[in-house]
């Protein structure tokens, strides 16, 4: 919203510098956020040549069930970024119990040997990477992005998934992995 007012179609909600209260630190910027505990996932997608792309991801929310829309963040100059755009595709796998290494592997920097290094499928439906240590997956087509700080919220519409209830999810909270278990 913009001064109580809601947003037309292909209005921008705020100017993001035209605050006049400053930000908080870094350092309280991620003790904040960090108190948030989240669901841990690898979003991916096949680079114009076709080689994976991905990174480790915990801001991924659902936007919408009809239709179904979700949304993930992405570093704005990361290569994986740039390969969404391009295909218009990207898949948001949500890593099991067991995915603490996949998510240490996709949250470095640099992008040689991380698929060779665990196991994954094409997509169904879309092609792109899914991983195999994962709670549930979603094929996504790109519907919008919205530039925020440093980051690019991906809007995407699930268009194939699965869910796997047997496995447990993993979680990150406070710097640290956790698993949930029922």
């Amino acid at each position: 919203m913009i001064s109580g007012t809601p947003a037309t179609a292909g209005e921008h909600v705020a100017d993001l510098r035209s605050s006049s209260l400053p930000s908080v630190d870094v350092t309280t910027f991620r003790k904040v956020m960090g108190s948030f505990a989240s669901g841990v996932s690898v979003v991916t997608t096949l680079d114009e040549d076709g080689v994976p792309r991905g990174f480790t991801c915990s801001a991924l929310c659902s936007v919408s069930s009809s239709p179904p829309l979700l949304l993930s963040c992405a570093n704005s100059v990361s290569s994986t970024m740039r390969a969404i755009l391009d295909r218009g595709r990207f898949a948001v796998n949500i890593l099991g119990s067991r995915g603490t290494e996949i998510s240490r592997l996709f949250a470095s920097r640099g992008t040689d040997g991380k698929f060779e290094r665990i196991g994954w499928d094409a997509g169904v439906v879309t092609g792109m990477p899914l991983l195999r240590a994962t709670v549930a997956h979603a094929e996504c087509e790109l519907s919008g992005t919205v530039e925020a700080g440093d980051h690019t919220m991906l809007l995407g519409r699930i268009v194939g998934g699965d869910a796997f209830p047997e496995r447990a999810p993993l979680t990150y909270w406070r710097g640290g992995y956790a698993t949930l278990h029922r």
